[in-house]
């Protein structure tokens, strides 16, 4: 990581910009894959899964034999962390339910609004590099607490033909049965389209590579809903003094071990913490198993050292990191925090790793990436449902309501509309 110190205004698009991603280059792969999935439906993902993740498959669809089976490789220790993983983040979401609202807004005019699950969700479960059984719990609980009628669980296969014995555990535990063996930008062609094997949904959620993004914005444009715009994953640690480098250390490689093409950014209060915290990034790294990956990750990344603290939280609404981790004097703590305005999610204090979040403190993981924690929030309960509208209105209510409509439509010289209100008042007029 190289470090910048007190970087101008103007220097900190260019100094912190994120890996490129080759959005057009990408599409031209993954436009292909997703008209082959929808013209030939589960003979081209059999294809692709012999192309891309060099297995034969002959059944798409995960039997209760191999879920059974893969409950008995998943160690006991393994299954009450996620256990406990699955109580907090259920917890945690279901305090997100909201009442129904019913009001009367004038005599006779009643208003309402609903909250209705998403009929049918996909989830994408990355197993590549990391199997990341985690995220099976971060959307599966959301959407059974929705209400979501059809939970459809698509992730790849190793060599072997099977699925991490992880994933599959955690998806019984929570009672999803639709479990696909299918990654890539083929399984989102697959929740698009539908095939033999996997119907088609109403959203897709889920991280993924860069194919994986790409196919699921062209899903958008199939009148599927996505969860958000994601990219490689990031974060920014923001330290004074009172932070323990070692700790910032082990947050910034965490993120940094995840993929080639993560970044992560440490905004220190001066150069002695910035020389710290790299003294131990460059300690803890070699430790790593992944450490090839994260060493890479390390070159897209930079410390920035900026003494100033107002202009320390310019800079990091201005990068709108997807997790952001606040590692300052108590006395400030509370005032720094209030100023966040752009993050995905955020973390406070020496003792919270991000890692407690992606795995169990109870907030969700799925989160905006690439600057998007500027207009996008991380996925909630409320990623899971819709909101329907609702009104009702009495005689009383149109006499009431009736000649402001009126007016309004006749200056928007929509008569038709105007009409559908004045053959009503006509209407109770004649009958009084």
């Amino acid at each position: 990581m190289k470090i910048l110190v007190n970087p101008a205004r103007g220097e900190w698009k260019s100094e912190l910009a994120r890996p490129v991603q080759k959005s057009k280059d990408i599409e031209k792969i993954v436009k292909p894959i997703m008209r082959k999935v929808k013209r030939q439906g589960d003979k081209a993902l059999k294809k692709f899964a012999l192309e891309y993740d060099h297995v034969s498959i002959k059944n798409l669809l995960v039997s209760r034999e191999e879920i059974a089976t893969a409950k008995l490789l998943v160690s006991e220790e393994l299954q009450k962390a996620i256990i406990q993983a699955k109580v907090n983040i259920e917890k945690f979401h279901e305090a997100q339910q909201t009442p129904d609202l019913i009001m009367e807004t004038m005599e006779g005019v009643t208003c309402m609004r609903k909250t209705v699950g998403i009929q049918k969700v996909g989830l994408y479960i990355p197993g590549g590099t990391a199997p990341l059984f985690s995220t099976v719990l971060m959307l599966g609980i959301p959407a059974n607490i929705a209400g979501c009628e059809e939970i459809v669980l698509c992730t790849p296969p190793n060599k072997e033909g099977n699925i991490h014995p992880a994933i599959l555990f955690t998806a019984d535990l929570i009672g999803i049965d639709k479990i696909i063996k299918v990654g890539g930008a083929q399984a989102v062609a697959a929740m698009t389209y539908g095939t033999e094997s996997v119907p088609s949904v109403d959203k897709i959620f889920g991280p993924g590579n860069q194919y994986v993004t790409a196919a699921k914005q062209l899903a958008v444009k199939k009148g599927v809903a996505i969860d958000m715009p994601a990219g490689p994953s990031e974060v920014l640690v923001y330290a004074d003094e009172s932070a323990i480098p070692s700790f910032v250390a082990s947050d910034l490689l965490s993120q940094a071990e995840h993929g080639i093409d993560s970044q992560v950014i440490l905004v220190a209060s001066s150069e002695k913490i910035a020389q710290r915290v790299m003294q131990e990034v460059n300690t803890q790294v070699e430790k790593l198993a992944r450490k090839e990956i994260a060493k890479r990750a390390l070159e897209n990344s930079v410390a920035v050292v900026i003494p100033n603290q107002d202009k320390a939280i310019d800079l990091i609404n201005d990068y709108a990191p997807e997790h952001l981790i606040i590692c300052v004097n108590e006395a400030d703590e509370e005032d720094v925090v209030s100023r966040i305005k752009n993050a995905g999610s955020v973390f406070i204090g020496n003792f919270t790793p991000e890692s407690a979040g992606d795995y169990a403190s109870g907030t969700n993981h799925t989160l905006p990436t690439y600057g998007y924690a500027r207009n996008y929030s991380g996925v909630s309960l409320d990623s899971f449902t819709k909101k329907i509208t609702y009104q009702k209105i009495s005689e009383k209510g149109i006499q009431n309501i009736g000649p402001t409509i009126e007016i309004m439509a006749e200056n928007e010289l929509l008569e038709a509309h105007k009409n559908a209100v004045t053959i009503r008042l006509n209407y109770l007029k004649e009958n009084q």
